[in-house]
Order: C-alpha cells, then sequence, then structure tokens
C-alpha cells in the first residue's frame, strides 16, 4: 500500500493512504484529504491510481504543485520523491519506508529564513477560523520562463484589456469640478476687490 506523510513542521507525520481510484486533497473539508493551510488551495489536487502509477493531476491550484521543486499540471509521483503543494511539503511512501523527519516550514513572504545553526522556531498554533481565499505564496522568476529572444513573457500579454484606460465619467467629473472650483475662487477674488476699491 502507497500513502502520503506531510513533512512540513506543524503538520508532519499526519498521513494518508491512497487506496482508492481517486483522492483529493485541498484545504476545505470536502476534500478526501483535508490540508488546513493558507497556502492550499481549496481544492488543489488530484491523487490518481491508474495501474501501479500514482498520478498528481494539478486542479489550477493559486500556488501550483510541484514534484521535486519542477511545476507539474499532470505528472507521475514516485516513491520518495516530493509533492509540494502551496508551502506543504509530502512524500509518497510505499509499506516498509520510515516516515522522514520534519521539514521546517518556510518563513513568511517578506521575512528572512533562519540560519542554518539557528533553533528552529516553535510551529504556529493551529488557526480555527475557516480560511476562504487561498495565500499567495510568492516565487521567483523560472529560468525556463526566460526567453534569450527578448520576447516578453506570459505575464505581459498586451491584448489583455483588463489593465486599458477606462472610459469612464470620472474624468470628466474631475474636469468639472477643477472648473467649478475655478469659477468659485473668481468670484470671490472679485467680490474681495470690488471690496477693498469701491468705484
Amino acid at each position: 500500500m502507497v500513502k502520503l506523510v506531510v513533512l512540513t513542521a506543524g503538520l508532519n507525520g499526519r498521513t494518508h493512504d491512497l487506496n482508492v481510484d481517486k483522492t483529493t486533497i485541498g484545504r476545505v473539508e470536502d476534500n478526501t484529504f483535508q490540508i488546513a493551510d493558507p497556502s492550499v488551495s481549496s481544492h488543489h489536487c488530484e491523487v490518481l491510481l491508474r495501474g501501479s502509477d500514482v498520478v498528481i493531476h494539478d486542479l489550477n491550484s493559486t500556488n501550483g504543485s510541484f514534484i521535486n521543486n519542477e511545476k507539474i499540471s499532470e505528472s507521475v509521483l514516485k516513491p520518495g520523491q516530493t509533492l509540494r503543494l502551496g508551502q506543504i511539503e509530502l512524500q509518497l511512501l510505499t509499506e516498509g519506508m520510515p516516515i522522514p523527519a520534519a521539514k521546517p516550514a518556510p518563513p513568511p513572504p517578506g521575512q528572512p529564513s533562519a540560519p542554518s545553526g539557528a533553533p528552529a522556531a516553535p510551529a504556529p498554533a493551529p488557526q480555527k477560523k475557516a480560511m476562504d481565499s487561498t495565500m499567495v505564496v510568492p516565487r521567483g522568476v523560472n529560468l525556463n520562463d526566460l526567453s534569450t529572444e527578448g520576447s516578453r513573457g506570459p505575464g505581459f500579454d498586451t491584448s489583455n484589456k483588463s489593465f486599458s484606460k477606462k472610459k469612464g465619467n470620472s474624468n470628466m467629473i474631475l474636469v468639472y469640478v477643477g472648473i467649478g472650483l475655478a469659477v468659485v475662487i473668481g468670484i470671490v477674488v472679485i467680490v474681495i476687490l470690488a471690496s477693498v476699491h469701491p468705484h
């Protein structure tokens, strides 16, 4: 029998036996294997048993699914390999394989990691409130995304009109407010000048 074991500190030692054809993994309760971590999507991935293969199928998760640090959309996970979902690392084990030691949880975004000789920070207390949205894990540029031809990557799609200039009334309202203020200031100046220099 094969199983997934969580390696990340705070959740380490949690296991799930893969004994059905399809196992869903995600942050919310309706998954077969719930991992209540904000970096894991509500429905992150599926684990499919196809003969002797264990196939990981990403469900368009926010932070992606990685096998041995390679981003995948669907790939076979072999025993001993590491599966990372958001900031949570798991390992596929077969019967007789020892459960590995926990890995320290990565620091929150924007905080430096502890030096290698420093003691590990205590695991955060489990959150009791429901997590409504997935925390996006910042990630550097992947060398595979870079092109030597100087073309723009997929993040610079100029055909996307979602950031195009809006044609709304907000600019016209500002123009009218500016004209109105200029007229009021002009009238005030005329009244003041008229009272200072009577005819």
